[in-house]
């Protein structure tokens, strides 16, 4: 699942403008040296640098849509930079930090916020065409009255599981609808049963999205609420934090040091995939990647519920334009091209969530294959009645990715009672109320 990196303001803040922008004109796979992306030369020839990540099966997909619009517009070419999620967003804000962002690249919906509140974003309309988006996704992406970043697919957030782990321990399969209660009895029935070394489900006590969607679940709302107050239930905290310290306690989660080591889609270091858990988080639009790894073992469920739904639909994610592209039209026209083109949706199928154009996700409805099915029945089933996603305030950003993790390894580690840790976050919390 998403995990949540330094924003942007750490890098900008100290400058370190000078160093990096001597270093960066030579760095990596840059060309130019020349800010953001390489001008568009003489003959009207334009090479725009763009920047994602993702697992293999995404990386292949875009890759094949960028050869396509080189095909199509033979004066575009791309130098594209791809990569897992770890890192990825260090990377991009040192480029940033020394205006040297790519032309184009990829943005988790919870860091709009600060990017456009650093200018970093271009106003991406009236050049993108949007009449065939839902207006309810195109939020996430706007500031200032501007659509400063496209929604690129909608996702489910809910479970994966082993099929074969949970047959082999004689459990029936969970059915969406279930419950944070039937999750949690499930688990325990698990004790004695499991073969040494393989465990229920990830330690979750300290995860701020698996505890988000239990928070949901309860009626409790979001842990930051839009208008940037902290919101964490303390009953429910408790609640979440005392059943994971028992599973930890009867060693139906994974060790400490066990659990830190989990690298998703990793053929080694995945926990599920190398068959030491059950069960963990997964959007809905990354079960191909899973069952490229072993194929047929896994099945998809609603996130588990309580009074209310504990799953969500968001944008999966977004592209921007950096607001200092020397070649910002060309880059609006393609990422225009990468969000309507028919063509396009038939290659990227559902890497990034099914398509946010209307009709191609129709389209596409109709021959997807069977993997692709099995990540949409989750979203239609996450739909009927799941929460409403927001990417919270800005300003939040550091206080996800920085104060929760350290109370998140603390409990993992037995070093913070659940109380402890309550206070400690509702402390750290009062640094970024308004």
């Amino acid at each position: 699942m998403l995990k949540w990196k330094r924003s942007l303001h750490v890098l900008l803040v100290g400058a370190l403008a000078g160093s990096l922008a001597a270093c960066s004109s030579g760095a990596g796979t840059n060309t130019g040296g020349n800010g953001s992306g390489a001008a568009a030369a003489g003959d009207g020839k334009v090479k725009l640098r763009i920047m994602w990540w993702g697992s293999a099966e995404r990386h292949d997909a875009t890759k094949a849509v960028l050869d396509l619009y080189t095909k199509q517009h033979p004066n575009v070419t791309f130098e594209p930079e791809f990569s897992g999620m770890d890192g990825y967003l260090d990377k991009l804000s040192t480029q940033a930090a020394s205006n040297n962002a790519p032309d184009i690249f990829q943005l988790d919906p919870g860091w709009i916020s600060d990017w456009a509140a650093r200018s970093q974003l271009a106003p991406l309309t009236p050049e993108v065409d949007l009449a065939k988006v839902d207006p309810k996704v195109l939020s996430g992406g706007q500031a200032g009255g501007k659509q400063v970043a496209v929604p690129l697919g909608s996702v489910a957030y809910g479970m994966i599981y082993d099929k074969a782990a949970l047959d082999k321990v004689g459990i029936a399969a969970p059915k969406d609808g279930w419950t944070w209660d039937d999750f949690f009895a499930m688990a325990k029935e698990t004790k004695g049963k499991l073969p040494k070394g393989q465990y229920f489900t990830k330690d979750f006590a300290g995860d701020y999205f698996a505890y988000s969607a239990y928070q949901y679940s309860k009626g409790k709302g979001t842990i930051i609420t839009n208008d940037g107050k902290f919101n964490l239930d303390r009953e429910s905290f408790l609640e979440w934090t005392n059943q994971f310290a028992e599973l930890r306690k009867e060693g139906i989660v994974p060790p400490a040091d066990l659990n830190a080591s989990d690298k998703e889609f990793d053929p080694t270091m995945d926990l599920m995939v190398s068959g030491k858990i059950i069960f963990r988080l997964s959007f809905s639009n990354n079960y191909g990647a899973w069952d490229s790894l072993k194929k047929g073992a896994y099945a998809l469920v609603t996130m588990p519920r309580g009074k209310e739904a504990g799953g969500w639909l968001k944008p999966s994610m977004f592209f921007g334009v950096s607001a200092h592209s020397k070649n910002a039209e060309e880059a609006k026209k393609f990422v225009n091209w990468f969000v309507n083109d028919p063509e396009a949706g038939k290659i990227l199928k559902t890497v990034r969530g099914l398509p946010v154009n209307k009709d191609i996700a129709a389209s596409l409805e109709s021959v997807m294959s069977e993997t692709d099915k099995i990540g949409l029945a989750l979203l239609h089933a996450t739909q009927k009645d799941g929460q409403t996603y927001t990417p919270g305030a800005k300003g939040w950003t550091n206080f996800i990715d920085k104060d929760w993790p350290l109370v998140r390894d603390q409990l993992s580690f037995g070093k913070l009672s659940p109380e402890a840790a309550f206070d400690q976050l509702k402390k750290s919390a009062q640094n970024y109320e308004k």
